[in-house]
């Protein structure tokens, strides 16, 4: 928005329906918020920043950015000659949270075959937990190829 002042009041509308999006997706409500508020920012927002802006409690804020960083979805670093941590989005976030999963999936695809063995392979249960793991299994081993893809297409622009 190159010589054009933003509007607050469309930003802050455009956060919360994002962040409702990322809601019905599962997210929790107020990682979704602070996500999206570090996403629309130009920098990285401190925790009293982002308090003030979403009008939420310092305490939410943190419980929040708690979450985000499990899940690698943000950054905290310092900002030159201050104390207090700023919070970012990663230039690579999407990527560093695909890249990761790769050992939760690693994780779930064995305690589903554990799960294979205790329900009794030719069981319909042990069938639908044996068709979950070969479908994370798959993921697992398709994902650093999207990755790939993903990097050569950004690269080209």
């Amino acid at each position: 928005m190159t010589g054009k002042r933003r509007d607050p009041a469309a930003v802050s509308e455009f956060v919360e329906r994002f962040a409702a999006d990322l809601v019905s997706a599962g997210m929790p409500r107020m990682p979704a918020r602070v996500f999206v508020a570090l996403l629309t920012a130009d920098e990285g927002r401190s925790a009293s920043e982002l308090a003030e802006l979403l009008q939420a409690s310092p305490a939410a804020i943190s419980g929040a950015i708690r979450y985000l960083e499990q899940v690698d979805m943000t950054v905290r670093e310092r900002r030159p000659g201050e104390r207090r941590d700023v919070y970012r989005i990663g230039q690579d976030m999407w990527y560093e949270v695909i890249a990761n999963r790769d050992r939760l999936f690693e994780r779930w695809n064995q305690t589903l075959a554990h799960g294979v063995d205790v329900l009794g392979a030719g069981t319909p249960a042990g069938r639908r937990v044996d068709e979950t793991r070969r479908f994370f299994d798959f993921a697992r081993v398709e994902m650093p190829a999207m990755v790939a893809r993903w990097r050569e297409m950004q690269n080209g622009l």
